[in-house]
């Protein structure tokens, strides 16, 4: 994909300031995010006795309707640009966050649960879109490098600071999570340039249209939902076995610590090393079965120890598929209808990311029912190698179309 062209009508300052505040907003949702998410299991399994299946499907739910509807988000960045998308969403997850201090009821956790999709709506496919127009092709994957630094530590010091703070009550860890929001709206009201995503403006549905209709694009959705079913699992499954394991919810903090200072100490320097030799599409496949046997290697984890040895292959998968899976879609989209392309995208977290969590919570109840607690384990691995061996038939078929253009380039 050449260099998107929406991006030319910022200077060179604004594209770089820009992108800074791209990163401390992207910090500031990712601390909120995983502040609040990954004790929901904690709060209502162990704490008030709900089932891991009935809060599964809160979470499950929750995604399906924010990665549904970031269709339409990003169709209305392409419209009328991604700063004001971006603002009105994290004011809505902000309220939705702060709500659930007082979900103490199924219908109420559900409702705040779908009003936080809403928001997560309007801000996904237009931050994304944004980030790929304030960035040239050339250094787009370095770029995502560093955002995935930025993301570990959010989803470091987010569990942590919910995990003290849970030992004060779970009513202060959803405020805070809300005002993390809050802070994140204000810098981008006041600080990000108006970015425009889209090289030009169409109808409402053309640009969702025109990526439904991409074929290679669309095939890798449908692959990449192997990718989201096991990322989902750090905020459902994963959680649910570190406190067994453990018994103290502080494990859930350890087990987020591990994935983040991974991902801060070796997301760049393991990202620049690979494109030293691969292409983003291979990198992302080597990421997506390192997770696969990460998850499928908790069946044998006996200890908490175990557990963060596995957690540490599924971590050391995830920084490489991470970039890997942003860079590929950024290089299949057209970037005539950018915000649509992504929010498009945003399919395959909804669907793979929604069964992942409704199946991680159900799995992870039914195997320790049936006395079978590998069952969720043995599960994810054979859909991470699924999706990688999907993604390696789709390569050879891109492979030629990729070395057409190098020699066009050369």
């Amino acid at each position: 994909m050449t260099d998107v062209q929406v991006s030319t009508t910022l200077s060179p300052v604004q594209r770089r300031h820009g992108a800074i505040v791209m990163l401390v907003i992207t910090f500031l949702m990712w601390s909120g995010f995983f502040m609040v998410i990954p004790l929901v299991s904690i709060r209502y399994v162990d704490d008030l006795g709900w089932s891991a299946g009935a809060v599964g499907l809160v979470l499950a739910i929750r995604q399906l309707t924010q990665q549904g509807l970031t269709v339409f988000g990003g169709a209305l960045a392409d419209r009328f640009g991604a700063k004001e998308l971006i603002v009105i969403g994290m004011l809505i997850r902000a309220i939705s966050f702060s709500a659930m201090a007082v979900a103490t009821t199924y219908p109420l956790l559900m409702m705040s649960a779908i009003l936080a999709a809403l928001g997560g709506a309007l801000f996904d496919s237009p931050s994304s879109a944004a980030m790929v127009a304030l960035t040239r092709p050339e250094e787009r994957n370095r770029y995502f490098a560093v955002l995935g630094i930025v993301r570990g530590l959010g989803m470091s010091l987010g569990p942590l600071a919910g995990a003290a703070l849970l030992r004060v009550d779970f009513a202060f860890v959803a405020f805070a999570a809300g005002g993390c929001f809050f802070v994140a709206c204000g810098i981008t009201f006041l600080l990000l340039p108006p970015v425009q995503v889209a090289a030009e403006r169409s109808e409402l549905l053309a640009g969702i249209l025109m990526a439904l209709r991409d074929r290679r694009f669309m095939t890798f959705n449908v692959l990449l939902m192997g990718y989201w079913f096991m990322w989902v699992q750090l905020t459902i499954s994963l959680p649910l076995a570190a406190r067994a394991l453990a018994g103290t919810a502080d494990a859930v903090s350890w087990l987020y610590a591990l994935n983040a200072g991974m991902s801060i100490v070796l997301q760049y320097p393991v990202v620049r090393l690979a494109e030293r030799w691969f292409r983003p599409l291979p990198v992302l496949m080597l990421g997506i079965v390192l997770m696969a046997l990460g998850l499928g290697s908790v069946a044998f984890a006996s200890a908490i120890g175990t557990l963060l040895a596995s957690v540490a292959l599924f971590s050391l998968g995830a920084l490489l598929a991470a970039p890997g899976q942003q860079t590929v879609a950024a290089d299949l989209a057209n970037p005539t209808a950018l915000g649509s392309y992504f929010g498009v995208s945003a399919l395959a977290l909804a669907l793979g990311g929604g069964i992942g969590n409704y199946a991680g919570g159900a799995l992870f109840s039914f195997g320790r029912d049936i006395n079978m607690p590998a069952l969720p384990w043995l599960v994810c691995m054979a859909v991470g190698i699924g999706s990688a061996a999907g993604l390696a038939i789709l390569d050879r078929r891109l492979a030629p179309r990729v070395g057409q253009q190098s020699e066009v380039r050369g």
